[in-house]
């Protein structure tokens, strides 16, 4: 396989992990980030201006360029990196979180993400 479909597959693999982290807060208040993403949608069709927030913006600009990868002949290095800073930023949290408050839920969620976002920045890093 060439470098180019080993990165497509780890830009794939990339976002499909994010989108299911595992959020939870309060008590009783959980979901994973793809019924979060659902929400925010439907809200920002409603009111636009409720959703202008740096959590939920980066994150959705990191998987439009990430998207933008995945579909490129030879995906390009720096938007494959900018969106992995811009998903990490979110699932970072949600790591962080599950190791310091012992949320095994939230922890074993990210792990995946964080795994593959190791492999993209090795396949990724200038050589």
């Amino acid at each position: 396989m060439s470098l180019a479909g080993v990165k497509r597959i780890l830009n794939a693999i990339l976002f499909i992990s994010f989108l299911f982290g595992y959020l939870e807060w309060g008590k009783g208040n959980s979901m994973f980030i793809f019924q979060g993403e659902a929400e925010v949608l439907s809200k920002a069709v409603k009111e636009p201006a409720s959703v202008l927030h740096p959590l939920i913006l980066l994150p959705f600009i990191g998987q439009a360029l990430i998207l933008y990868t995945i579909f490129q002949k030879n995906p390009s290095r720096i938007f494959s990196l900018i969106g992995l800073a811009c998903l990490g930023l979110l699932m970072s949290f949600l790591f962080f979180i599950g190791l310091l408050s012992p949320n095994i839920r939230m922890l074993l969620s990210s792990v995946p993400f964080v795994i593959t976002a190791v492999l993209v920045l090795k396949y990724n890093w200038k050589k």
